[in-house]
């Protein structure tokens, strides 16, 4: 397993996790990485590590460069077992090394691994000598955990950003330049949709902390490095952290008979009328993971459900659920769906929207099997209220 070069002196010795395709209830179809650094100076630096059953390729792209019993400090910049789940095995390889993370990283590993380690504890706007080079640390509180924080060597003008800009992508390419940027944009902005979304002011406090330092390379924990489009990730971060919405409208539902999916389609012809993009998502067809990737910019999110033994179907559920924990903002709610004598499903999507914070339109709800004339005056129900 071979190291990939930086910068002088300065590795990639990660991991690749060409199976993975879940994280947490997020399809993760293109596999990840998971992102270890190596800096070669006076003091021998580990960033990070990796998940503990790919830890063995960690370790073999290290001693293509050095014994690993030669490094001075791990740095923990989240303790998250993706990132953490390596830090046993160097510890036994490495035993006089010590361990720099937050306070919180602290508390964290202690309660995960329970050993007696050595640590230096950090906080924002200190500074770690290395020899030659200064690794500074900004903590990024809940970015996505408490114990959160980024690094930064000024020297070499890299950013190790932990979860920040990361994207889920196994490949052999490791930088930005290297691969479609509308692909990696799109993973990065998955990846965002479904990890760093409720954390908007957070992440606006984190881009104020590094806003002003010299940034080459921003070294993720997962997927590409970024060193040729780092201008543009930053200013989709800031897009997104904002909650900033774009004239588009996602049409999300579970149908039964087929009733509901017509209304679906009766409300898609009215945001077509007024000239705004649309998606048509069934729950049936598309992972609520890529839901959330283009939840993230519409402006307009309607949701249908017919009832099913006086509530609405499980998928629609699972969805709002999902939803409401990533916590987007500044959206339009539309709640619709069919029913064959009861009805409260309509009713129950609505209240789960109203609950997120969507500013909600009039319901649409239909008895049995919408004909034309019921689908046409959906459509214009709708297209007035918009």
């Amino acid at each position: 397993m071979r190291p990939t070069k930086i910068k002088d002196d300065i590795y990639w010795v990660g991991a690749i996790d060409w199976d993975l395709r879940d994280f947490h209830g997020y399809l993760t179809q293109r596999g990840s990485s998971y992102n270890a650094y190596l800096i070669i100076d006076e003091k021998i630096t580990l960033v990070d590590t990796v998940k503990h059953y790919l830890v063995d390729e960690m370790i073999d792209r290290i001693r293509h460069i050095i014994d690993p019993a030669k490094i001075d400090y791990i740095v923990c910049n989240h303790v998250e077992m993706d990132h953490s789940g390596g830090i046993p095995r160097i510890m036994e390889l490495a035993p006089n090394a010590t361990i720099v993370t937050s306070p919180n990283g602290q508390r964290g590993l202690n309660s995960h691994y329970k050993k007696d380690w050595n640590y230096k504890i950090v906080k924002s706007g200190d500074t770690l000598n290395l020899g030659k080079r200064n690794l500074s640390f900004v903590l990024t509180q809940m970015v996505h955990w408490p114990d959160n924080m980024v690094s930064y060597l000024a020297e070499d003008k890299i950013l190790f950003s932990n979860d920040a800009f990361g994207q889920h992508i196994a490949s052999t390419e490791r930088f930005d330049d290297q691969l479609s940027l509308h692909l990696v944009m799109d993973e990065a902005k998955k990846y965002y949709a479904n990890i760093v979304l409720p954390y908007g002011a957070q992440v606006q406090n984190a881009l104020k902390a590094v806003d002003g330092l010299e940034i080459d390379v921003i070294a993720t924990s997962h997927g590409i490095i970024w060193r040729s489009h780092i201008a543009e990730i930053i200013e989709e971060y800031h897009k997104w952290s904002l909650n900033e919405t774009e004239p588009k409208a996602l049409i999300v539902f579970d149908t039964m008979w087929e009733s509901t999916r017509k209304i679906a389609h009766a409300i898609n012809r009215a945001f077509e009328h007024k000239g705004i993009d649309t998606k048509i998502l069934n729950l049936k067809h598309n992972h609520i993971s890529d839901i959330m990737t283009e939840l993230i910019t519409a402006k307009y999110v309607c949701v249908g459900s017919p009832t099913l033994n006086n509530n609405m179907l499980p998928s629609v559920a699972a969805f709002l659920t999902y939803m409401r924990g990533l916590a987007p903002k500044h959206r339009v709610g539309l709640a619709f769906g069919s029913y064959g004598w009861g009805g409260q499903s309509v009713g129950q999507v609505e209240e789960s929207m109203k609950t997120a914070g969507f500013d909600m339109l009039e319901q649409v709800k239909v008895q049995y099997i919408p004909d034309e004339k019921a689908l046409d005056e959906i459509t214009a129900r709708v297209e007035a209220l918009l």
